[in-house]
């Protein structure tokens, strides 16, 4: 059963997103599994080729040794750094995710940040080692907004990313207004970002948010068009 979540922003807009669910993230952690194995064997490779060298040019036991050293602690940066990485400088992505078309947010909707990233994937070494996600998963299950362990502890919830691109809200809000409706500056800007939004509104927080756009601009408009309804009005105004 597919389970969504409202936040409402600063502005007092609520925004529904759809929660990913265990299967789609599980799939997501597998991709990011096959390639941090693929990353490994290719250091692998590169060590099996160097070691010889390195014996060859007399360094001795000691170099080796820490060349083993630091191949674990780059196995471990790798299946646990890769998150972390990925998450902070992606926007909540990882190779897997945005296969999938996930993303990682915190519980407001705002991006996730690299303290929240760090948490949530130090959790996640402890629900490993506890049962490979199987805690994961059964917390996932019973929680309403689909979480793991590790989102708890982060403050965040993963979602499905919007398929559409993410338009360039200044170029919008820079479109040309009709000059003959006597539409001020200001109101035009708040009427941009609604239209912008609407699509992602609720029905009744769309006609709402409408009607309070309109009655705030038809006053003082050359002409009201009491003909439109709030919602043509508005669309009416600000074409160019």
């Amino acid at each position: 059963m597919e389970r969504s979540v409202e936040v409402r922003t600063g502005e007092a807009v609520e925004i529904r997103y759809e929660l990913a669910g265990l299967g789609s993230r599980f799939l997501a952690v597998s991709v990011d599994l096959l390639a941090q194995i693929a990353v490994v064997i290719v250091l692998l490779v590169a060590y099996a080729f160097a070691a010889p060298l390195i014996a060859r040019i007399g360094f001795g036991k000691n170099l080796s040794a820490w060349l083993i050293a630091l191949l674990v602690a780059g196995f471990f940066a790798i299946f646990f750094g890769w998150f972390i990485v990925f998450e902070t400088w992606w926007s909540g992505c990882t190779p897997g995710k945005r296969a999938l078309g996930l993303r990682v947010v915190r519980d407001g909707g705002f991006p996730i940040d690299a303290g929240a990233a760090v948490i949530r994937n130090l959790v996640r070494i402890a629900e490993v080692a506890l049962g490979g996600y199987t805690l994961s998963a059964i917390s996932a299950l019973l929680s309403p907004e689909n979480k793991r362990l590790g989102d708890f502890a982060a403050g965040t919830i993963v979602v499905r990313d919007r398929a559409d691109a993410i338009p360039d809200l200044d170029a919008y809000l820079s479109r040309p207004v009709r000059s003959d409706t006597g539409l001020a500056e200001s109101n035009r800007v708040l009427i941009e970002r609604f239209l912008q939004r609407r699509a992602g509104l609720d029905r009744t927080a769309r006609i709402r948010l409408a009607a309070l756009l309109a009655e705030r601009v038809r006053p003082t408009l050359h002409d009201a068009h009491p003909q439109l309804s709030d919602e043509a009005l508005l669309e009416f105004v600000t074409r160019g």
